[in-house]
């Protein structure tokens, strides 16, 4: 499945439900930084240690997965709204990276 699919999912999705009218670009950029706080959580407490074995415990990887697709799930939906290409957007990101911070 590539982006656009995706984007195609969780807008059927949506609509099915009739979510429109609460898929704003605010109402999306605010769920955004929510999922993410909510990944950010699982990590909070860990050591460096700790917070690269996370994957290794079936609960915390499950956890994990789960907050990554729905950052993801709402990223995806903020793109689409607002008619971002977050491929194209990331590439041109790296370019300017590439350019701002040269390799030694």
């Amino acid at each position: 499945m590539d982006v656009a699919g995706l984007q195609r999912r969780l807008a059927d999705f949506a609509r099915v439900r009739q979510w429109g009218p609460f898929h704003t670009p605010k109402n999306l950029a605010v769920a955004l930084s929510v999922e993410a706080s909510e990944l950010v959580e699982i990590f909070q407490w860990l050591t460096p240690e700790q917070s690269a074995r996370v994957m290794k415990d079936e609960e915390s990887a499950h956890r994990v997965r789960d907050e990554v697709a729905d950052v993801l799930a709402y990223l995806l939906q903020f793109c689409d709204v607002l008619g971002v290409d977050a491929l194209a957007a990331l590439s041109e990101k790296i370019d300017r990276n590439e350019s701002r911070f040269p390799a030694p």
